[in-house]
């Protein structure tokens, strides 16, 4: 090795699902919205002044920073907004994990959390859900230098109610607790309605899955004014500007519009529901989902051979090859034709075996 190479960070990256290029694919691997954003962002590109992409887009992202405001009755100083729920909630590591006390999240959640703790150097410690997969309030109840957990969590689909979430906050005001609420809209009840009770409490969510706009990459968090000065000062400590200025226009528009992003999430859980009984019949067992997606497993054939006969039919799903969980498939809900077709293809794929 030469001399320079041992100068180089070597990490254990996370592995984002699968985006496949063919023509014709059903893409229910990411967890992306199968229906078109609100059409108040197309009416705002058809309006946008291109002349503006040769200026430095607002550092202080004033126009959604307000938006989002508005929408959640919030103060705009208790709004932080970046290029994804990703890049807040890695920011949030940098921010406020930074003590010799171990981070706390489940060992079944979202697999970035163990990579943003190695790449920034976070001790942490991975809480075991239960043999349900649910997280158990209770065993947050302890010396740590900080907790994320989603909810609804992801993998698993499971929503954890207010209450529970609530007492984690409650018993652990010496940290910073993190809610990661990517999945709220689908099902839920948002832990935002606390913020002003607990200081502590930061509540992250996106525009990726409920608001159809993944492309655009928007995350925000809500907190106090304490939590995002903070979150404030370490983003102008790496990027000024970091939100463009399409997203600051198109994400928004569609905060005008909440009678199609209503439409939208019943159309998705209607679908939801409708594919339970689907899958279910077909000898499919699963959690209680409150996402856009369903985390199964079948009664005779294992996870990583119906993923591999789907990914034939160019149907695209997600397996993880983990312990505890490398018999499940985490399966998006797309429309209602693209899970007709994968209801198909899964009798074909039951009937040969």
């Amino acid at each position: 090795m030469r001399e320079w190479e041992h100068n180089i960070r070597n990490v254990e990256p996370y592995i984002p699902g699968e985006q496949p290029k063919s023509v014709g694919v059903i893409k229910l691997n990411t967890n992306e919205n199968p229906y078109p954003p609100s059409p108040k962002a197309e009416l705002a590109a058809r309006d946008f002044n291109f002349d503006r992409l040769k200026l430095y887009p607002d550092p202080n992202a004033s126009q959604l920073v307000h938006g989002l405001a508005k929408y959640y009755q919030v103060l705009d100083n208790q709004v932080f907004v970046g290029v994804g729920s990703d890049d807040v909630l890695s920011i949030c590591f940098l921010t406020f994990f930074n003590s010799d006390k171990p981070v706390l999240f489940p060992d079944i959640s979202y697999s970035f959390y163990p990579v943003w703790a190695n790449m920034y150097q976070i001790p942490y410690c991975e809480i075991p859900v239960d043999k349900d997969f649910h997280i158990v309030a209770k065993d947050y109840y302890r010396e740590n230098g900080g907790i994320i957990f989603p909810n609804p969590n992801a993998p698993t689909s499971l929503y954890m109610g207010l209450d529970e979430v609530e007492n984690i906050v409650k018993n652990n005001q010496e940290s910073v607790v993190i809610v990661d609420e990517a999945y709220i809209d689908f099902g839920g009840q948002s832990a935002i309605s606390l913020i002003d009770t607990y200081e502590n409490l930061l509540v992250v969510q996106t525009y990726s899955k409920s608001r159809s706009m993944a492309g655009m990459r928007i995350g925000y968090a809500i907190g106090s004014q304490r939590l995002i000065e903070a979150m404030q000062a370490v983003k102008f400590s790496i990027n000024s500007y970091t939100m463009n200025i399409t997203s600051l226009v198109y994400g928004s528009a569609v905060l005008e519009d909440e009678e199609y992003f209503q439409e939208c999430v019943e159309k998705i859980i209607a679908t939801r529901e409708r594919t339970k009984r689907e899958l279910a019949e077909l000898g499919f067992t699963f959690l209680d989902s409150k996402t856009n997606f369903l985390f199964a497993q079948h009664k005779k054939i294992h996870a990583d051979a119906l993923f591999e006969e789907l990914k034939k039919k160019n149907i695209y799903v997600r397996y993880f090859n983990r312990p505890k969980i490398d018999n499940y498939l985490r399966i998006t809900i797309g429309t209602d034709e693209q899970m007709n077709k994968l209801f198909a293809a899964l009798k074909e794929i039951i009937n040969e075996d």
